[in-house]
C-alpha cells in the first residue's frame, strides 16, 4: 500500500476506510461479501518500515506484527549483529543500514515508520519520514533535544500525518482512572507532583571513555554517530549505555521520564515549566579530587520545574529524582505499603489529599489506602484503549490523518518532551554554573535557577545555558522543516 497522495484517483484511500469499524484488536477494512470472514486485502495493509530493528525497535515490530492489518515491509540499522532476529521474524522485508537510503528507495512501498534508535537520531529520521507523507511512531523520549521536540510538534501540524511517541502509558486504562479521580475533585487542587525512578540501570557519572578500538565489521560507526561529532569507536557506548553520555542519549530523565511523568501532564493543566533547578550529586577522581564529566549525565539527579497553571490559578511544582533518590515517606503510607512501583511512582499533593500511582500511571490509588474502599470512585467518562498503544497508532494510521486519535500525537507529546529535556538543559548547565567554584560550598552557592521562556525557547537569566536548547549538528545532519 502506498500513502502518497493522489486527490485525483476515483477511489481515495480515505473514503475506502471511512466505514470502517474500530473493533477491540484492529479494523474490518474489506466488506465480507468481498473477501470473506477474517480476510484483509493486501493491499489495504499498513506497510511499516522499520528505523531501528534492534532492541527496543525489535519489540516495536513485533508488536505493530499482531495486528493482521501491518506488513513489515523494510529494516533498517546500522549494526547487523542488532538486527539479526527481526531480519528472521521478517524475512521478505528489504534490509538498509542507512535510513535515508531505505526512504529514498523504499518511499512508494512505505506507509509508516517505526523509529527506534539512539536519542540523537529520533528527530532526524522522524523528520525525514514525515516530509515523504509517512506515519511516523517514534520512541520516547521523542527528541534529543528541546530545539527538536518543538519541530515535530509543528512538522505533525503541517505534514498532517499519523503521530504517536512510544510511552506506551498514555494508552492505559490506570492514567484515565487516576485523571477522572482527580478531576472528580477527590484530592482537590494540586499544588505539588513528586516524580521518581530507579534509573539509570546503566552506567553514568563516569569519564569519558578513551582508547583505541578496531570497529566490528557488522557495525557502520559513522551512521551509528548520526548528527554527533565525529568521535573513535568504544565499545563502552554500545548496546545500550549510550544513554548515559548527552551526544547520543538523554539519560535517566530521558529513559523514563516520558513514562513516570505522562500521568502529570494528563491529569493537569500544564504545558511549559517558566523555572527549572537542579542539583547532582559530586563525583570524584580516582586521585580523590572533585571530577566534571561534561561528556555525560551524573549518577543521580533531582529537577524541580515550576509551571503556571494554565487555568491561572497559581502554579504547579513538579520535582523529579533518579538514580535512587525519593522523595520523604507520605505520613498517610501504612507500613509495608508499597511507595510506587519496581521502577518508580508519581506522588500528587492536592488541597484535599494525595494520589499515587506507579510507573505508566497504573494503579492510582488515594492516601491513606483505606479510602479507596471508603470513597464512593468517579465513572468511567474517558474513552479507553483496549487495542493498546502500538495498535491504536496501526488503526488511526489506516483510518487517516484526523479520522481516530492516538494517545500521545505529537502535539502532545512534543511539549511533554521539551520540559523533560529542559530539565536535562539543567543537569547540563550545572557544570557551567560552578565552573568557578573553588570547593564544594562555593558550588552550592553558584547554585541557580534558571528562568525559562517558553515561547522564545531561551533561558533569560543565564546565557550559557541556552548552548543546550538546539545542539551543533554534523555536516549533512541538519534538522529543519
Amino acid at each position: 500500500m502506498s500513502m502518497e497522495k493522489n486527490e485525483n484517483k476515483k477511489v481515495s484511500r480515505r473514503d475506502f476506510v471511512r466505514g470502517a469499524s474500530l473493533a477491540a484488536g484492529g479494523f474490518v477494512i474489506v466488506p465480507r461479501h468481498v473477501l470473506g470472514r477474517g480476510f484483509v486485502a493486501p493491499s489495504d495493509k499498513l506497510n511499516i518500515a522499520g528505523i531501528g530493528a534492534g532492541g527496543k525497535g525489535e519489540g516495536d515490530l513485533k508488536e505493530f506484527s499482531t495486528s493482521p492489518n501491518v506488513n513489515i515491509v523494510a529494516l533498517c540499522d546500522v549494526d547487523d549483529r542488532r538486527a539479526a532476529n527481526s531480519r528472521l521474524r521478517f524475512p521478505k522485508a528489504k534490509y538498509y543500514k542507512d535510513f535515508r537510503e531505505m526512504l529514498d528507495k523504499e518511499k512508494k512501498h512505505i506507509d509508516a515508520c517505526s523509529i527506534s534508535t539512539p536519542d540523537n537520531i529520533h528527530a532526524i529520521a522522524t523528520l525525514s519520514a514525515m516530509q515523504l507523507g509517512k506515519h511516523v511512531y517514534t520512541q520516547k523520549p521523542l527528541a534529543h533535544d528541546i530545539y527538536e521536540a518543538r519541530l515535530l510538534a509543528q512538522a505533525a501540524k503541517r505534514y498532517k500525518v499519523v503521530t504517536q511517541m512510544g510511552n506506551q502509558g498514555g494508552s492505559s486504562d490506570g492514567v484515565r482512572k487516576a485523571k477522572e479521580m482527580h478531576d472528580a475533585g477527590l484530592i482537590g487542587d494540586v499544588h505539588t507532583v513528586y516524580v521518581w525512578t530507579n534509573r539509570p540501570v546503566w552506567p553514568q557519572g563516569l569519564p569519558t571513555p578513551t582508547g583505541k578500538f578496531e570497529v566490528p565489521k557488522e557495525l557502520d560507526w559513522d551512521l551509528w554517530l548520526g548528527p554527533a561529532k565525529t568521535i573513535d569507536y568504544n565499545p563502552a557506548y554500545l548496546p545500550f549505555s549510550w544513554r548515559g553520555w548527552s551526544a547520543f542519549g538523554t539519560g535517566a530523565l530521558g529513559d523514563m521520564a516520558c513514562h513516570m511523568m505522562d500521568p502529570a501532564f494528563r491529569l493537569l493543566p500544564i504545558d511549559f515549566p517558566d523555572s527549572v533547578e537542579c542539583s547532582v550529586p559530586t563525583s570524584w577522581t580516582d586521585d580523590g579530587k572533585e571530577a566534571k564529566y561534561p561528556d555525560g549525565f551524573p549518577a543521580a539527579s533531582i529537577i524541580h520545574l515550576n509551571y503556571p497553571r494554565k487555568d491561572g490559578k497559581g502554579d504547579i511544582k513538579v520535582t523529579w529524582m533518579d538514580g535512587g533518590l525519593l522523595p520523604r515517606l507520605p505520613d498517610e503510607l501504612l507500613p509495608g505499603e508499597p511507595f510506587g512501583g519496581n521502577d518508580g511512582g508519581a506522588m500528587f499533593e492536592g488541597t484535599k489529599g494525595k494520589m499515587l500511582v506507579d510507573c505508566y500511571g497504573e494503579n492510582p490509588r488515594l492516601l491513606p489506602s483505606k479510602l479507596m474502599a471508603e470513597t464512593e470512585m468517579p465513572k468511567a467518562v474517558l474513552p479507553r484503549v483496549p487495542e493498546g498503544h502500538y495498535i491504536q497508532w496501526v488503526n488511526a494510521c489506516i483510518a487517516g490523518y484526523g479520522k481516530l486519535p492516538t494517545s500521545s500525537p505529537f502535539e502532545y507529546a512534543g511539549p511533554f518532551a521539551e520540559s523533560i529535556l529542559i530539565g536535562n538543559l539543567a543537569i547540563r548547565s550545572w557544570n557551567l554554573e560552578n565552573k568557578d567554584a573553588k570547593n564544594r560550598h562555593d558550588r552550592y552557592l553558584g547554585r541557580k535557577k534558571l528562568q525559562w521562556d517558553a515561547k522564545a525557547m531561551r533561558i533569560t537569566n543565564f546565557e550559557e545555558a541556552n548552548q543546550f536548547v538546539k545542539r551543533e549538528y554534523r555536516e549533512g545532519w541538519n534538522v529543519s522543516l
